[in-house]
């Protein structure tokens, strides 16, 4: 039985809501693929599409690459002809080294629906930052013809993910429509998938004192000078929000990481020490009066604080207050280029909306593409150590032919 009805109805949700809701994704569908070229691909990989792939094909050849591009809700982006060649072929080349090329092998994989990767299997959509993605069965001679599975580098391919495509685009219309897990996000026109995965559990050391001196606690592995410049790499996660930390004042960043320190501290409920909120307070006041704050000793109270808090979370298994412990111990002592890269890092597991908020704190600017190896190796800011990418630059310039 065809399942094709599926693939239009749910290709008329999804495009709905993008265009509705996340304008820049939906710009990233590629027009209907060709019926020549769809059959010329079945050719050149030697399967047989089942019909919903056919017809999922006949609505979008894909989609571009990019930040922007439709991604399911396991992060995969949706391949055209050329990305689905292209995958899959690297694919097969690589369960071709794995089996040695031994006859027997590759055909006890044929013959095995969740072996590493059979003949038939196609790659439509890819992770891109691994080989991982997800897999459709081409394959008419198998049980699995059809059905949808992933692709894991470790594991090999297994299925049971949906009985069809039709079935898999209708989960993505659900999902875009609802309320799932992964949850869908728009930020500057674009569609991300978040899934916090944390919840706060009780913190149970609001009462506690200030443990004295000789009690043991572990280090917050703090730079030596708060104002240590800031690798790139640490930026990599903000995006479009990246480039506006790169490139706004230095006392924006400081009154934007101020105020993300605030929002760490009141919703993991350690606000309520008064050495760090004194040490919040004291934060405020310096980014107020635009003057800078010399930065506290190692032994304040406000870090001895954080310190055992991250002693006991670290004890009960809360990831979460420990990471914010050294990322509040940054904001206090003026690595204000440092805690507002990482502050974000730990709100977003239990916080959708972070990117919201860390745009709102930064002054809510408008927002510029994001930074590519070309932007980081332009930076001129002293805060921020993007010296690799210059050198990259200078030597790519330096090998490029005279015109």
């Amino acid at each position: 039985m065809t399942t094709t009805h599926l693939v239009d109805a749910a290709w008329d949700r999804i495009d709905r809501w993008l265009l509705t809701h996340a304008p820049r994704t939906f710009a990233t569908l590629a027009p209907p693929a060709r019926e020549e070229d769809i059959r010329a691909t079945e050719r050149e990989l030697g399967v047989a599409f089942p019909p919903d792939l056919r017809a999922s094909l006949l609505r979008h050849d894909g989609t571009r690459p990019g930040p922007e591009a439709l991604r399911f809700d396991t992060h995969d982006r949706l391949l055209g002809l050329r990305g689905m060649v292209e995958a899959t072929g690297f694919l097969r080349s690589i369960a071709a080294d794995l089996y040695d090329e031994e006859e027997e092998e590759e055909e006890e994989n044929e013959d095995g629906a969740d072996g590493y990767w059979a003949h038939g299997y196609v790659q439509f959509g890819s992770y891109e930052v691994t080989a991982d993605g997800v897999v459709i069965d081409c394959d008419p001679r198998r049980d699995t013809y059809g059905t949808i599975g992933r692709f894991f580098d470790e594991i090999g391919t297994t299925f049971g993910k949906a009985d069809s495509l039709g079935a898999y685009l209708t989960r993505l219309a659900d999902g875009l429509e609802g309320t799932a897990h992964p949850a869908p996000v728009v930020f500057a026109g674009r569609l991300i998938w978040e899934g916090p995965s944390e919840r706060l559990p009780e913190w149970r050391h609001a009462g506690a004192p200030l443990p004295g001196p000789g009690v043991e606690l572990p280090p917050l592995d703090l730079p030596e000078d708060p104002t240590e410049r800031l690798k790139v790499g640490c930026l990599y996660g903000l995006g479009e929000l990246a480039a506006l930390v790169a490139t706004l004042p230095p006392e924006r960043i400081a009154a934007a990481a101020g105020k993300q320190a605030r929002r760490l501290a009141e919703e993991t409920g350690l606000a309520a020490y008064p050495e760090l909120a004194d040490a919040l307070a004291a934060l405020d006041a310096s980014n107020t009066s635009g003057t800078s704050a010399s930065a506290p000793p190692l032994d304040s109270p406000a870090l001895l604080r954080l310190r055992a808090v991250k002693a006991w979370a670290e004890s009960s298994g809360d990831r979460v207050r420990a990471a914010a412990a050294v990322e509040l111990a940054h904001a206090v002592r003026g690595s204000a280029y440092r805690a507002v890269a990482q502050i974000p890092t730990t709100r977003a597991l239990y916080v959708r909306l972070w990117r919201d908020d860390l745009h709102a704190d930064l002054g809510g600017p408008p927002l510029p593409p994001q930074p590519d190896d070309t932007f980081w190796a332009r930076l001129r800011n002293p805060a921020i150590d993007a010296d690799a990418y210059a050198d990259w630059h200078r030597q790519k310039n330096a090998s490029a032919p005279t015109p």
